[in-house]
Formats: structure tokens, C-alpha cells, sequence
């Protein structure tokens, strides 16, 4: 008995130890993972970055970065010709607060002004900085514009009314309070009206003038005290306004960059997206082709494509035409108009200019600005010369976009129908009853057509001359468009550099693109812009179209030559020919001011010979302001901020000109400039190659 308990005791005993043990084990493997993050999270960032980049294994979503080297640097002249921000264009910030007597918005109202707005993203972001504007004029109350591609009726969830499904509604009224009165509905009196349709309505013209409003509009307004506006043309008053109402311009720049501000769900995603882009550690381009149906079938550059492809812009060209939105031929010839410059650059042809310029097969583009019109066979040469070339699908996972477009009603649509049954198709009677041969019979009866077989964006092409109505579906696909072209806006403002070869859009209008060089123009004029002419480039590239990808010296030096132009002269050029149509596409320079320090470096230098060269930077950028136009002098709290980061930007644009210089020039032939370096024997040559590829910069005052 006596050893019976020895033995429990001694059991007892053991299993206490065991469970201190245990408990002494999990105390070390939480200090262990403490000490761990802690260490991951204070350690260097580079080792992070390094093994990020060297790591084969790493996937974003459905993209999977592939790099030629695991560091990138951030130093030279190569990275800043790539990369680095327009000198010329340093010295512009943006400002669009008032500048002169300017008082907030009067007690005693006019009245409501009650607005619907028409068309695609740009056309809703320029309408709604025009109808703010006028609401000034008319010293109305405004109600939150209605977007009618976003309403109930077209399928979308009902968790957003038509604004909202965009923009964030909060964020715009409290932006306004100083300049307009903003409301989100009308008064329960004036509603029961605008149901019975007795509030009077007005279907204004794209560019009405302020005389307009105030002679037409405003007496119906005092009136009745409320009036409707239809804008379908994207905009509702002049681009140009007299210099007089320039406060008005900057209002326009106040609504569209900083009213207009999304909702929170695309700001995040759109953020995320940012980031995954950057994760890597490099920059990137955003790319707009512009290859919209619409677009193509304006300007007649349907032979471009081939199949259901061409027939489709041709049957959209037709539509346009017999409604009057363009005049002329149905059949155009589109080889001439592309040599003109009046069709977009293809997605090979800028793979090959920019590769040209200089960027290697690594890359990261991003390709914005909607669907693009041919589908992925279009892009197929651009992922051919690029191997990181990825859009919203790419970065994103489907459960992320149907968070942004919240809870929506299943479609039967959406769902894959079953094959209808095959009915038994009995012949002719005068196909049974036909005598023996030689007679000749009949033709057989037609084969069915089945619902299944013609369904589609294209199955209609076929079966008649009329483009059938858009379904509910088709609507709600419309409407997440919106939200798609809204997060590439914010993308592409973001990227650190932005091309486009087409900034027109179904009507000749600015188009997605236009706005989105008009916002980087004004937050950061220095990012770097491309904005080739599409006419000297299609010249360049049928110059050498037999040997495109075995381009010599001196084509790839006309190549760098006008895309380097294009950065300052395409500002320029674009406020002779896109901002008459919108004001949003170059907002400049009502809306920009140049730093004050250097207007006085500028004035030093001139009466100055002996000033150091790094002052001729600071007198080039005056110099390019008042070509733009731009002549205030930016408050001195924000020169403060910006002195010192001038003093490095000059440091650095010292240290490159000097790198530049110990370039030599290429007389010979670089041969395929589009094959990729081999690390093991080509490596050391491809070095040299591309230290001689480096041209000269030219000389700001040169320019």
C-alpha cells in the first residue's frame, strides 16, 4: 500500500515538471517571435528591398515581377533622364486660392439649381467643376449634381445614390462653403414638383457663356426659384473665360482638385494599387492608349483593325454620323488619317518608342484609362517588349473590386444559360415531295440560330444593321466603369511618369487622358509628362518601319530628341489646342504661381555675369514660367518649404551635367536594342553600349 503512493506521488510529481517545462517553452517562443518581429521591423530597409527584388518567388496577385537586376539606382544621368522631374518646369506649385477681393457665397439665394449630368468619367468631372462655377454666377443654391449613369435604374447597388457612387459628397460640400451654397436635396415642396415635371428645364450648350446664364437662365430662376440643367456634352460653359472672371478659373481648379475627392473605398484601392506598384522598389509608367470605339470610329481608323473589330467602329461611325456628331465620309481612308495624326499610336509602336528612349524590357507599366478597344491581342506586342506591364485586373483580386461596387441583385445574365434544346427542323415540303434528279430542288431550310450563339458584345454584327439597346447588365457594366476609369485617374496622377499618345475622345474632345495631364500639370508640373506628336512620330516610325527593331544611332537620337521636347513644348502646345475645349486639361496659369526666390535668382543672374553657372537653372525655369504664362509669385510660406529642396534639385542637376559630359557620342549602329543583356558574356558589353547610349542632355538655354 505504502509503495502504491511512492509511486502516485512520484507520477504526480513528474507531470508537474513536465507542465513547468511546457510553460518555461511557450514563454521562450513568445520572446523568440517578439524579438523577431521586433528585429524585422527596425532593421535595414535595404535588406528588405534586396531580398524582395532578388526573390523569384514572389507574386502579386496575378503579377509576377520579373527583373533583370535586384537593385535598382536611384542616381545618375541615366535615372534622371528616365525618371527625374522637367527642370524647365521646377519653379511651378499650385495655387488656386483667390488672389483678389473675393467674399464668400451671399445670404439670400437665387434660387436651386438642380443638375443631370451625361456621359463617361471625363465628361462628369468637367460638367461638375462647370455647373459650380455656374452656381457662382447665379448665386444659386446648389443640389449635388444626379450622374445618370449611376442611378437605380441601371442596376447598381443601392447603397450609393448617383454622386455617391463616385464621389465622396461629404468632402464636396465642405470644400464649397466658401464659395457656393451646396445642398444634397431639394426642399419636399420643390421635389413633389420636379415629380409632376413643372420646374423649368434647360438643355444648355457645352460652352454657354456667363451672358447665357445670367440673361437666360437667371430671370427663369428668380421666378420660380428653381431650375433644371441637362448636361450631356460634357461641360456647360466656355473654357476661356474674360480675364475679369479668372477668379472663376480657379474656382474650376478648387471643384476638380480638391472638392472632387472619391469615395473611401476607391481611394483605398486605388492607394493599394500605388503601392503594390512600388513594392518592388522602382518607378513606373502609367500608359493611356486611348483606343476607345467611340474615339476610332470619330477620327475613321477602323482599317487599323481587322475582323468584328473593324465592322464594330465602322457601324459605331455610322450611328455618329447620321446623328450629326461629325460631318463627312462613311469610309475614310485610315492609313491616311493615322499619317496625319489623327488615329492613335498602336501599343507596339509605343513599346518601340520607348524602348527607344531608353527604358529596359523590365519596366513596370501600367496601363490605364478603361478597357482598350481590341482586348488583350492589342496589347500582346507591348507584353512582348515589356515584361511587367500590368493593369487593375492584374494588381487587384475580384473580391476587392465587388467590395468598391457594393451589394448588387444577381442578373439571370450573369449567370451561363443552358443550351436551348434542338428542335427537330422538319424540311420543306417542297424539299419532301421533289421527283428524282436531274430535277433541281430547293435550297435547304436555314440552319437555327440558337440565343446562345449570338449573344455577346459583338453577336449582333451579324444578324442586323442596328446596334441593339443596352442591356441592364451592359448599364451596370457602364456605371462600374466609372469606378475603374476612377481608380486609374489616381494611378496615373500618381505614376512617376505618364504617357499618352491620344488625348481626344468620341466628340473631339479632351478625352481621360487630357485630364489626367491637366491634374499632373498643376500638382507637380516638374513630373515627367510625355505628350509626343502623334504626326512626327508616325513620320519618324515610316522613316525606319524595315528596321524598327534594328534602329541606329541616329533614329534613336530623333526618337529621344522629340520625346524630350515634348515634355515642355507639349505643355505649350496643349494651351493652344485642348484647353479652348477644357480648361481642366491645362490649367495653367491661372491656377499655378512661380516661387519668388526664383524670379529674384533670375533678375541676379541677368544683371550679373558673374553669378555661378547653377543660378542658370533657376533663370531657365523663369523663363519657361512666363512662356507658360505664369507671372505670381507663390506666398512666401510656400517658397519656405521649397528652399531647400531647390538648393539639393540644383546640387544634383550640377552632378549630371558633369556625368552627361564624359559621354561620348555613337557614330555606329546599336543593332537590336531590344534584346536582353546576358549576365555570363554580354554583360560588361551591354554596359558600354548603354553608358554610349546616354545623348547629351542639351543645355536648358539651348532649348
Amino acid at each position: 500500500m505504502k509503495g502504491e503512493v511512492n509511486s502516485y506521488s512520484k507520477v504526480v510529481v513528474m507531470k508537474s515538471k513536465l507542465k513547468w517545462v511546457g510553460l518555461f517553452g511557450l514563454i521562450l517562443s513568445a520572446l523568440s517571435l517578439f524579438l523577431h518581429f521586433t528585429l524585422a521591423r527596425f532593421s535595414d530597409p535595404g535588406v528588405s528591398d534586396y531580398y524582395y527584388q532578388s526573390s523569384s518567388s514572389i507574386t502579386i496577385f496575378s503579377w509576377r515581377p520579373v527583373f533583370e537586376l535586384p537593385l535598382f539606382l536611384r542616381t545618375g544621368p541615366a535615372y534622371r533622364r528616365l525618371w527625374g522631374p522637367v527642370r524647365k518646369l521646377e519653379s511651378l506649385h499650385p495655387f488656386a486660392n483667390p488672389r483678389g477681393p473675393y467674399s464668400g457665397p451671399r445670404s439670400e439665394s437665387s434660387g436651386y439649381i438642380f443638375v443631370r449630368i451625361q456621359g463617361g468619367f471625363h465628361d462628369i468631372r468637367s460638367s461638375i467643376s462647370d455647373v459650380v462655377v455656374v452656381a457662382r454666377i447665379l448665386n444659386a443654391t446648389l443640389v449635388i449634381p444626379e450622374i445618370q449613369s449611376t442611378t437605380s435604374s441601371k442596376g447598381i447597388s443601392s447603397e450609393f445614390k448617383s454622386f455617391a457612387y463616385v464621389y465622396n459628397e461629404d468632402q464636396f460640400t465642405a470644400a464649397l462653403v466658401k464659395d457656393v451654397k451646396v445642398v444634397k436635396t431639394l426642399p419636399k415642396s420643390l421635389k413633389n414638383a420636379r415629380r409632376k415635371k413643372e420646374i423649368p428645364s434647360f438643355r444648355v450648350p457645352r460652352s454657354a457663356s456667363p451672358y447665357y446664364y445670367l440673361h437666360h437662365v437667371l430671370p427663369v430662376l428668380n421666378k420660380h426659384s428653381v431650375a433644371e440643367l441637362v448636361v450631356s456634352d460634357g461641360g456647360c460653359l466656355q473654357a476661356i473665360l474674360p480675364p475679369h472672371l479668372e477668379e472663376y478659373q480657379r474656382l474650376r481648379c478648387r471643384v476638380a482638385f480638391h472638392a472632387l475627392v472619391f469615395r473611401q473605398e476607391v481611394q483605398e484601392l486605388a492607394t493599394k494599387i500605388v503601392h503594390r506598384l512600388r513594392a518592388p522598389g522602382r518607378p513606373f509608367i502609367a500608359y493611356d492608349p486611348g483606343m476607345t470605339r467611340e474615339a476610332l470610329a470619330y477620327y475613321g481608323c477602323a482599317e487599323l483593325f481587322q475582323d468584328v473589330h473593324s465592322e464594330l467602329i465602322q457601324h459605331k461611325r455610322a450611328w455618329m454620323r447620321r446623328r450629326g456628331i461629325f460631318k463627312g465620309k462613311l469610309s475614310v481612308n485610315s492609313e491616311e488619317r493615322r499619317l496625319n495624326g489623327s488615329c492613335p499610336l498602336m501599343p507596339e509602336e509605343v513599346g518601340i518608342l520607348l524602348r527607344a528612349y531608353g527604358y529596359p524590357w523590365d519596366t513596370i507599366i501600367y496601363v490605364s484609362g478603361g478597357e482598350v478597344f481590341g482586348g488583350q491581342r492589342t496589347l500582346t506586342p507591348l507584353h512582348a517588349m515589356f515584361e511587367n506591364v500590368v493593369d487593375r485586373t492584374s494588381l487587384t483580386a475580384s473580391s476587392e473590386l465587388t467590395r468598391i461596387y457594393g451589394r448588387e441583385v444577381n442578373l439571370d445574365s450573369q449567370f451561363p444559360r443552358t443550351p436551348p434544346s434542338i428542335v427537330q427542323v422538319k424540311k420543306a415540303e417542297a424539299w419532301r415531295n421533289a421527283g428524282p434528279r436531274p430535277r433541281p430542288l430547293p435550297p435547304p431550310p436555314a440552319r437555327p440560330k440558337y440565343p446562345h450563339n449570338i449573344e455577346g458584345w459583338w453577336g449582333w454584327v451579324a444578324e442586323s444593321d442596328n446596334e441593339p439597346e443596352s442591356s441592364v447588365m451592359e448599364l451596370r457594366t457602364n456605371a462600374h466603369k466609372l469606378l475603374w476609369e476612377a481608380i486609374d485617374y489616381l494611378v496615373s496622377v500618381e505614376a512617376d511618369v505618364f504617357i499618352s499618345v491620344f488625348d481626344r475622345d468620341g466628340k473631339g474632345r479632351p478625352n481621360f487622358a487630357s485630364l489626367v495631364m491637366g491634374h499632373r500639370l498643376y500638382l507637380s508640373a516638374a513630373s515627367k509628362t510625355f505628350r509626343p506628336v502623334r504626326k512626327e512620330v508616325v513620320r519618324l516610325l515610316e522613316g525606319n518601319r524595315e528596321h524598327l527593331y534594328e534602329a541606329n544611332n541616329t533614329w534613336l537620337k530623333s526618337v529621344r530628341q522629340h520625346f524630350r521636347k515634348s515634355l515642355f513644348h507639349g505643355a505649350m502646345n496643349a494651351s493652344v489646342a485642348s484647353k479652348p475645349l477644357s480648361f481642366l486639361s491645362h490649367p495653367v496659369p491661372e491656377c499655378s504661381c512661380v516661387g519668388s526666390g526664383n524670379i529674384e535668382e533670375a533678375w541676379t543672374v541677368s544683371h550679373d555675369a558673374s553669378s555661378p553657372s547653377s543660378t542658370l537653372a533657376s533663370r531657365t525655369q523663369s523663363a519657361a514660367a512666363a512662356t507658360l504664362g505664369v507671372k505670381e509669385r507663390c506666398p512666401k510660406w510656400m517658397n519656405d518649404d521649397n528652399e531647400t529642396s531647390s538648393r539639393l534639385k540644383e546640387k544634383e542637376i550640377d552632378e549630371d551635367d558633369e556625368a552627361d559630359n564624359d559621354n561620348g557620342d555613337v557614330s555606329s549602329s546599336f543593332g537590336m536594342f531590344f534584346e536582353r543583356s546576358n549576365e555570363s558574356d554580354g554583360g560588361e558589353v551591354n554596359k558600354e553600349e548603354a553608358a554610349q547610349l546616354e545623348d547629351q542632355e542639351e543645355s536648358e538655354s539651348a532649348e
